[in-house]
């Protein structure tokens, strides 16, 4: 079962991207927001794979415009 959850919290350091959401399957965590950050390399028009921020998270810039975080999921605190 899914579980959508807006109040993420500052562990992304997203929390004030907008039109941005958090889905929990299980033990993984889906988290997708539009992107803001100005990127210092060429990026691939369609999709473009980069590690996360935080170790463990893999970054998906899809469109040049929607950024999806994989991650594992952690305790809500």
């Amino acid at each position: 079962m899914a579980y959508l959850n807006n109040s993420f919290g500052t562990r992304f350091g997203l929390e004030y991207a907008p039109m941005s959401f958090l889905v929990r399957f299980g033990k993984r965590e889906l988290f997708v927001c539009r992107d803001f950050r100005n990127r210092y390399y060429k990026v691939n028009p369609v999709l473009d794979c980069s590690p996360g921020v935080q170790a463990g998270h893999v970054e998906l810039l899809i469109l040049r415009r929607w950024l999806v975080i994989l991650s594992k999921a952690r305790e809500f605190s």
